[in-house]
């Protein structure tokens, strides 16, 4: 099933699919919002502008995990100090990223697809690395299910790449599944020994040496 079919039947199950899950998850969200205000304050939800769908740009939504701390300099602490109790919890039960179900619901994004990263990384990617934009991204996807902050960006791309070539609505099934299984496991949530993962900083001369 791919073009217009796969689209229609991607959109229905995705607007049935997030409707039900922020009905069976809205006390817990509120849960997270009366924890986020009274350790890290306002604003609850965390807004950033990423790119979607052939790099379109819109504004994500997720639960504040980090503080505002700055240094003596007004620059922002490293992400590990920022890292609140609250916010290592509710990033390890992967609560940040319910609100993006409102994100799907708006159409914004989809359940699964690639990842929505940082506009700066429009300009980094390979030519085939920005292939992960020819579908909406996804709240989870196959390189989360398959490493997800654990393995290299190139792997992740690699990955993303091949659910574009590949995705179904049952693949897509079959992802939702294997995500609460590494929720329920707290599995390749950091990289190793940090709190988020390194920002992608190119790989356009790796391609260049290859095809050397």
């Amino acid at each position: 099933m791919r073009g217009g079919k796969l689209k229609v039947m991607k959109r229905i199950f995705d607007v049935f699919m997030s409707f039900f899950l922020i009905i069976i998850f809205s006390f817990p969200m509120l849960v997270v919002m009366c924890l986020i205000a009274c350790e890290i304050g306002r604003p609850i939800i965390f807004k950033q502008t990423r790119p979607g769908l052939h790099g379109k740009p819109f504004e994500v939504y997720k639960f504040r995990s980090m503080n505002n701390k700055k240094d003596k300099n007004g620059e922002l602490l490293p992400d590990e100090l920022r890292l609140t109790k609250t916010g290592q919890l509710i990033r390890k039960l992967s609560l940040d990223e319910l609100p993006q179900l409102f994100n799907v619901l708006k159409g914004d994004i989809s359940l699964v697809g690639p990842r929505p990263l940082l506009m700066e990384y429009l300009s980094l990617y390979t030519e085939r690395q920005a292939r992960r934009h020819e579908v909406k991204p996804g709240i989870t996807g196959w390189a989360q299910v398959n490493g997800r902050n654990a393995i290299s960006w190139e792997e992740k791309f690699e990955l993303d790449i091949w659910y574009v070539e590949n995705r179904t609505i049952w693949l897509d099934i079959r992802i939702l599944f294997m995500t609460l299984k590494r929720v329920f496991k707290s599995e390749g949530i950091n990289q190793a020994g940090k709190a988020t993962m390194d920002k992608f900083q190119g790989s356009k001369d790796e391609e260049v040496e290859n095809r050397e």
